[in-house]
């Protein structure tokens, strides 16, 4: 049973990032698909496989989130549609007031910790605050709840679309809420991140929380235990979107054929803040781990494989992977097989926060809390399994789809006999 008909339930969707490119182009997408401009291509919760499931319409969402440059989502949008052409301009002017009304709802976000890249991107009144870990995370918490306040929403999804964090050294006192919730306290800025506070602020105050990002401060055990202990959705880590999404689909059928792989050897170039971000060796090693793990995990057995990422501006934000893959056939004979994916960072991972957002409201409605396992798919490094294969993982969320969908059958079919029996006494 929901919480609430999705009719008549109010949504907000809080991105940390909002100006970003990613949050942009989700935003103007999901405005551009409610008025019937574009279509609804990208968004697997669009499709028929989620017949009978009711996903919350993408009109009736409401929009808001922190970021740390001084920019707007429209200016963002121009910039998108000058350098990249990802945004038509006519559809995207007659947006402008609607954008305005989203940016009326952004406030100040959080560098903290965040390393060097990051903090020289932000605005200089954000890299010169000096506000304790206490402070910043009652305000990031008084911000959502203002939203939530303002727009009379029944619920908030906090969605990380951030910049990439470098990876933080975990400690005994990352493992429970208790001990989060002390460094906060005791202001320990070097074993807290900006992320960190983010995801804590949402789960302390019953928001489900999306990590988009392969940032690992923003999911530590402890907030795992604190979304389980208050039954709210948790799910990450990093969207799988691009070359990770085509390793974990062409990676078992080298497995289910008995190809053994030899080197598996990517080469990754992209522009745009992201880029620049990931530039930076220390941002760099977040990103390079969550790419890099998927292999291994499917085939079973190690292998020599790379990941290379570098920072080409003019790309801005578009992308290239190229990928050789050595493998060993028949006879022991060594073939090799290669690819190239060009496409848009933003066009690619904004339908499937989307999708993400929809995931966690319906669980959210259903009362389901705790990691979102089901959810694998899309991401490169998921919570709650060590499952890599895209299709189990694919496979393993039309199996909650259906099983959400004979639950719902069974219960429509148990009311008529209820009332009945009370008809007759």
């Amino acid at each position: 049973m929901t919480k609430k008909s999705v009719t008549k339930r109010r949504l907000g969707l809080w991105a940390v990032g909002v100006h970003g490119g990613l949050a942009t182009t989700m935003i103007v997408g999901a405005k551009l698909i409610a008025k019937g401009i574009t279509s609804e291509s990208g968004l697997i919760t669009a499709t028929p496989a989620f017949a009978g499931i009711s996903m919350m319409p993408l009109d009736d969402i409401v929009f808001g989130g922190h970021d740390v440059r001084k920019s707007t989502v429209f200016e963002s949008a121009y910039e998108i549609y000058r350098d990249n052409g990802t945004i038509p301009l006519e559809p995207l002017l007659e947006l402008k007031e609607e954008l305005e009304e989203v940016d009326a709802n952004v406030r100040t976000g959080s560098v903290l910790n965040c390393g060097k890249t990051i903090q020289n991107l932000a605005d200089p009144k954000v890299r010169r605050a000096r506000s304790s870990c206490k402070d910043t995370y009652d305000q990031i918490r008084a911000d959502i709840a203002n939203f939530k306040k303002r727009h009379n929403l029944d619920q908030v999804v906090v969605i990380n679309l951030a910049s990439t964090e470098p990876p933080l050294a975990t400690t005994k006192d990352h493992q429970t809420p208790t001990g989060i919730e002390r460094l906060i306290r005791e202001d320990q800025k070097d074993q807290v991140r900006a992320s960190t506070l983010y995801c804590m602020a949402a789960l302390k105050d019953g928001h489900p929380f999306i990590n988009f990002t392969p940032s690992n401060a923003a999911v530590l055990p402890g907030h795992i235990k604190l979304a389980q202990k208050k039954n709210v959705p948790i799910m990450g880590n990093d969207g799988k979107t691009g070359e990770t999404l085509v390793k974990s689909a062409l990676a078992p059928m080298f497995k289910y054929r008995n190809l053994p792989v030899l080197t598996w050897q990517g080469y990754n170039i992209l522009g745009d803040r992201d880029g620049q971000v990931l530039a930076d060796d220390t941002n760099k090693a977040s990103k390079i781990s969550s790419k890099d793990s998927v292999l291994s995990s499917i085939l079973g057995y190690p292998l020599h494989t790379h990941v290379s990422i570098d920072y080409a501006p003019s790309l801005s934000d578009l992308k290239t992977a190229w990928d050789f893959i050595h493998f060993k056939g028949f006879l022991d004979y060594k073939m090799s097989l290669q690819f190239t994916w060009q496409g848009c960072d933003a066009i690619l991972a904004a339908p499937v926060a989307l999708d993400l957002v929809r995931l966690a409201d319906y669980a959210d409605r259903l009362g389901e809390g705790g990691v979102m396992s089901h959810l694998a798919c899309f991401f490169k490094n998921p919570l709650g399994t060590d499952e890599q294969d895209l299709h189990f993982q694919f496979h393993n969320l039309m199996d909650y789809l259906e099983q959400k969908r004979q639950q719902r059958k069974r219960s429509r079919t148990k009311s008529p006999k209820k009332m009945t029996r009370k008809k007759k006494r």
